[in-house]
């Protein structure tokens, strides 16, 4: 008598995991893959507003390589000048709540969530609550850990800044990468007729996700074609600004999301955008760009987009933390389709 029948965590078993050392991947300086390296360290504790999260999964796409590197060099205004402010990497993550600070209102102890928080390439993370919501039941720990940054990103660039409406035209450049898939999904859920730009490699990805069109990047020509479309996603940040607008309405919008072509400092980004912005003053469509707001309640729409089945993940691969640096270097040769999701509690 007495005797504990089943595995399932107690009160007393979170009291004792929000307390002592874990693993994580990390960095003590800006540059490849090889500056990653697996350690163990204290467990973070949360502040009055964060939750401490056992983290069963973690996102990596192009967003974390960029923090891994350090370049564009104006990232490291906010992330550290000469190091980075948090040695553990990765944001994204999904798992259960183990602690929360005195001020957190929203998740208990053994919630299941996902978001954004501070160093997710770890066994335990620090998450602030506003950025934090509960984890779709029809999704993995892996597939709702790589929703949170991209997806948002997907979100508010079709809705905040394009203003998609059924009926419209929509294209899609970079439709296979970690945005331009959840772009893909959400456009086709809001009622547009959607189009994707991919390698061929990935086209049957991009059809699976909803388009009703694909292209082969290296051999179909979107510009070149009679189709005006009434917003353009530009994901991928390859294409002239002109060409853009070619493929554009007469009314039409465009929103640029990033971008991997330029300068050290830039990356290209901010100079596509300024030029988009200036030439927006001079015309009738209206060219612009998004940054992406971390929100809780967009958070939210998006598990109950993903929980009516309107969005899925696609997660390519899996890997532990002891080979984190071998999935940037698979991120960063372009061979994903779709996301990457680091799962701690495996090894291989």
């Amino acid at each position: 008598m007495g005797t504990r029948r089943d595995s399932t965590p107690t009160l007393g078993d979170h009291a004792k995991e929000a307390t002592g050392t874990m693993r994580a991947v990390e960095q003590h300086t800006y540059g490849s893959a090889d500056v990653l390296h697996l350690a163990t360290r204290s467990r973070p504790a949360p502040s009055e507003r964060d939750v401490l999260v056992r983290v069963h999964a973690a996102g990596l796409d192009r967003g974390a390589v960029h923090l891994v590197t350090g370049k564009p060099y104006l990232l490291r205004l906010v992330f550290g000048v000469r190091r980075p402010r948090t040695p553990v990497p990765g944001r994204e993550l999904a798992g259960t709540v183990v602690a929360v600070g005195s001020a957190v209102t929203r998740f208990a102890i053994g919630d299941e969530v996902f978001g954004i928080g501070r160093g997710s390439f770890a066994e335990y993370a620090v998450a602030p609550e506003a950025k934090l919501a509960h984890k779709p039941a029809t999704m993995s720990f892996a597939q709702a850990a790589v929703v949170p940054v991209s997806a948002l990103t997907a979100l508010q660039a079709l809705t905040d800044v394009g203003r998609v409406k059924a009926g419209q035209k929509v294209l899609v450049i970079g439709a296979s990468g970690g945005v331009g898939t959840y772009a893909v999904q959400l456009a086709a859920a809001f009622g547009a007729v959607v189009t994707g730009v991919a390698s061929a490699a990935k086209l049957d990805l991009v059809r699976s996700l909803g388009a009703a069109h694909v292209l082969d990047y290296s051999r179909d020509d979107f510009a070149a074609t009679d189709v005006r479309y009434d917003l353009i996603l530009d994901v991928g940040g390859f294409a002239a600004i002109s060409r853009l607008r070619r493929a554009l309405a007469p009314t039409g919008t465009l929103v640029l999301v990033g971008g991997e072509e330029g300068g050290d400092w830039t990356g290209g980004t901010i100079g596509r955008q300024l030029r988009a912005r200036t030439t927006s003053l001079l015309v009738r469509q209206r060219l612009t760009s998004c940054l992406c707001k971390e929100r809780a309640g967009d958070l939210e729409r998006l598990a109950a987009l993903a929980d009516a089945g309107a969005v899925r993940s696609s997660v390519d691969r899996t890997y532990p933390l002891a080979e984190v640096p071998q999935a940037m270097r698979y991120v960063e040769a372009g061979q994903a389709r779709g996301k990457i999701a680091i799962i701690p509690g495996t090894s291989r």
